[in-house]
């Protein structure tokens, strides 16, 4: 088997801008600074941005779980390191990675500032830094994804075309731009984007939570309901996104809803259909012969962890739009044993090769552009090979934390998510 994951995450290591930022820039960039407590934090004017424990717990105990900030001294070294990241997909028997951004925010809305061109200049830093320095020190290992421009549709789509010129075809985005003092997926205002990412063929990728909405029943509810409840953001983001006018203005469109889980796709569809065939004929929607369950399978991308509902409806969803993800480091990623617990599931479920084979690594090298085997020979890239290479690299279970645990509280955690995002809600 062959695993490529399309969704992964960075904790970004404190030289970044270094390399990349106008020498005008650096003494304004972002610092990581170490604290009294131990931990470090991303500082920026006057916003200060936790690394939260749930971010980055691959290889620690689950006791270890939890949302105090923490330092680069109490996560592993592949949670920020590149060359410490490659060996634990080795280890991992993972080929392929696409990893998403943590301090910026997913839409990395945090660089945007009253002068343009500083926040502009915050953007192409971070993309240079991830396309050249992160992803360039591995080219066959990861899929290049860049920031947008978030608060500039032009220039947003002038960033697309910039990095597609190199090479990238994926796009981090908010799931909902109106919830953060944006214009919505159904304004006219996005237009340059959309005809960027046709143009360049470009998957955007809206990823739950980030646009700082948290799926939550009540500010003093369990954390559990959070948790529980997170894929509802995408959820919302696809019904968003489905009826909007994009899809139908761009047959080439493509979307990813990314961690957001596949389980609950075949009800939606189905209720995406009921909904078109009772109530098109008053709301104006038009979807020419398709319907809303064929159009979906036309644009976007989904993505699982393990989901055996979902593995066992696969071609209730389209066997086409599944990809598989890891989600290292974070605290649903069952890394370094993902091989084996998705075989288990797969074989529960009498998956043929062809279909997993499309799931786990043939799906993503399509809609990314992406072919590590002009790097590494196919036998060379399997789990089995990955972890022969991997050899003697320690993937025990490790405490590292030096901190109380049991947490910060939920509404320090939405705080947080809403200053970082600029969510209006």
């Amino acid at each position: 088997m062959i695993l490529i994951s399309v969704d992964d995450h960075i904790v970004e290591p404190p030289d970044m801008f270094r390399n990349h930022l106008p020498k005008k820039y650096i003494d304004e960039a972002p610092r990581l600074v170490h604290n009294a407590d131990g931990s470090d934090t991303w500082q920026f004017r006057d916003i200060v941005i936790p690394n939260v424990a749930l971010n980055a717990v691959a290889g620690r105990p689950k006791e270890e779980y939890g949302l105090e900030p923490q330092g680069l001294d109490e996560i592993r070294k592949g949670c920020y390191d590149v060359d410490e990241r490659v060996k634990d997909m080795n280890a991992g028997g993972i080929l392929g990675s696409m990893c998403f951004p943590s301090f910026p925010g997913f839409a990395g809305r945090l660089f945007a500032t009253e002068d343009p061109e500083f926040s502009l200049a915050l953007v192409q830093a971070y993309n240079d830094w991830h396309v050249e320095e992160w992803c360039g020190a591995y080219p066959a290992r990861f899929i290049p994804m860049t920031l947008p421009v978030i608060w500039d549709a032009q220039a947003c789509a002038d960033e697309v075309r910039r990095n597609a010129k190199r090479g990238v075809h994926s796009l981090t985005f908010s799931e909902n731009p109106a919830a953060m003092g944006y214009p919505s997926f159904h304004d006219d205002y996005w237009t340059p984007l959309w005809e960027a990412l046709v143009d360049t063929d470009t998957v955007l990728n809206v990823h739950i939570g980030s646009s700082g909405r948290l799926a939550i029943t009540a500010a003093d509810a369990p954390m559990d309901v959070m948790i529980t409840l997170q894929p509802m953001n995408i959820v919302q983001a696809a019904a968003d996104l489905l009826w909007s006018k994009p899809i139908k203005k761009y047959p080439d469109l493509k979307i990813a809803l990314s961690e957001g889980g596949t389980g609950w796709i075949p009800y939606f569809l189905d209720r995406a259909d009921r909904t078109y065939e009772m109530h098109s004929t008053w709301t104006g929607q038009d979807f020419g012969a398709q319907k809303p369950s064929e159009v979906f399978r036309d644009h976007f991308l989904t993505c699982f962890i393990s989901d055996p509902v979902g593995v066992e409806l696969r071609n209730q969803i389209g066997i086409d739009n599944i990809c598989w993800e890891a989600d290292y480091p974070h605290s649903d990623s069952m890394w370094p044993s993902a091989p084996e617990q998705l075989d288990e599931v797969l074989k529960a479920n009498n998956v043929p090769d062809d279909e997993i084979n499309k799931m786990t690594y043939e799906n993503a090298m399509r809609w990314y552009h992406f072919d590590p085997f002009t790097h590494i020979p196919k036998d060379q890239a399997t789990i089995g090979a990955l972890r022969k290479a991997a050899e003697g690299h320690d993937v025990s279970i490790q405490a590292l934390s030096k901190h109380d645990h049991g947490g910060a509280s939920f509404a320090d955690f939405a705080a947080n998510a809403k200053e970082l995002t600029g969510n209006k809600d």
